[in-house]
Formats: structure tokens, sequence, C-alpha cells
């Protein structure tokens, strides 16, 4: 088996073993490390990454309780596959017909799981997962192209997702996300739409950062409920500039 290439740790202003975290987590959510991938030797690997080889044990006990990673005597250090469950799950919601896929639905399925997920991951929340949202919030900007910032805003709600340490709800996450992507273009195309994302997200972190579950699933409500309002006005703009024309 070969041993994956790990990229180098970035230069952070947070504990070692949080950025370590954050790090490795989030190049397997990219896909950089895929599973079956095998780590490099601890030595190795926490020379790679200029760190010491406690940190890094550290981060690996971290992401092997997630169920990212597997350590076994004498086979390394192995990224584990979604757990068979959330395998199930990606097929079921294949065969949920088109019908079913209505935009109005899948909006509505966001409003009811989200807030939940929001409130789940102000519980379960590790520092290394509100690194992650912190680092998806430094990069969102009201001045960026519309596909961009809808980019981040993707993965922002998968990291939260990812935050509520469930892997069926970020499963179901990942899914809805695809189904919303036509609509929730219309929420990013103008810097009204990118700022009132970005400011909903910002809420939305500071209530998991404060550990205040209640507070975190109502700024997801407002979130989602202002988003609502900016794609309906911005459809209706779209409608109106038709008719004139």
């Amino acid at each position: 088996m070969a041993v994956a290439k790990v990229p180098p740790l970035r230069a952070r202003a947070h504990s070692v073993g949080d950025a370590l975290v954050a790090h490795l987590e989030q190049l397997i959510a990219l896909g950089e490390l895929s599973p079956g991938d095998r780590l490099p030797a601890e030595r190795e690997l926490a020379e790679s990454l200029s760190v010491s080889r406690t940190s890094l044990r550290e981060a690996l006990h971290q992401l092997e309780t997630k169920h990212l990673i597997e350590r076994r005597q004498g086979r390394g250090t192995i990224v584990l596959a979604p757990p068979t469950q959330v395998d199930d799950l990606y097929a079921a919601l294949a065969d949920v017909t088109e019908a079913d896929r209505e935009l109005a639905n899948v909006a509505e399925l966001r409003t009811v799981i989200e807030p939940k997920i929001a409130e789940l991951a102000a519980l379960r929340a590790t520092s290394a997962d509100l690194l992650q949202m912190d680092d998806i919030l430094h990069a969102t900007d009201e001045n960026l192209l519309a596909a961009k910032s809808l980019e981040l805003d993707v993965q922002f709600h998968l990291t939260l997702a990812r935050a509520s340490h469930n892997p069926l709800l970020t499963a179901l996450t990942t899914t809805v996300s695809s189904w919303t992507t036509p609509v929730r273009k219309d929420s990013h195309s103008t810097p009204e739409g990118r700022r009132a994302s970005l400011a909903g997200h910002q809420a939305i972190r500071d209530a998991v950062e404060a550990r205040e579950p209640a507070a975190a699933a109502q700024a997801m409500i407002a979130h989602l409920a202002e988003i609502d309002q900016l794609i309906r006005r911005t459809r209706q703009d779209d409608v109106a500039s038709a008719d004139q024309h």
C-alpha cells in the first residue's frame, strides 16, 4: 500500500493540536486524503508537518475518535471510508423522485434539520471544528465572485454538520446542499446577499463557540429566513427585469 503525501501545515495562531486536527480533517473532507490511504510513519509525518510527535499523536487520537482514521499495530494509520450507514443513506436519498426534490420542499427540509445541527454543534464542537469555521469565514468576503462565495457557503454548512459529530447528519447535509445549489446561487449574486450570508454564518459560529445550543439554533433559523427572503427578492427582480424587456 502506497503512503499518502500530506501537504504541509500552515502557520496558525492556535494550539498546534487544534491546527493539526483541523488540517488533517479538512484534507480528508476535501478528498486529498482518500479512504484506504496510509499516512506516513509518525516520525516522518511529524517532521514533514514540523510538529512534535506528542502533538501529532493527540491529533491522530481525535481523528480516531471521529472514526476518520484507524491505527493498527504493524499496519500504520489508514484513512477510513465513511461508515456503512452513511453510504446506505446516500443510496436511499438517490432514489428520491424528482418531484420530491421540488425546491420548496428542500428549503423546508433545511429549516427542519439545520437548526438542530447548529444546536448539536454548540454542544459538541471541538476547537479544531471552530478553527475550520474560522478559516472559511476569513476567506469569505462580499467582493468575491458569486461562485466562490457559494462554495464557501456550502463548506461552512458542511463543517457545521461535521461539528455535530453525527455522520448521518453530515451525509444528509451533503445531499441537501447538492439539491439546493441552484437556489442558493441567487443569494450570492449580489453584495447584499454575500454580506447577509457572512453575517449569518458569523452569528452561528459565535453561538457555537459560546456553547449556547438554543442561540445557535435560533441564529440558524434567522439566517435561513433571511436568505429565503433574499432569494425571493432576487427572483422577483429578475422577473420584473425580463418583463421590461
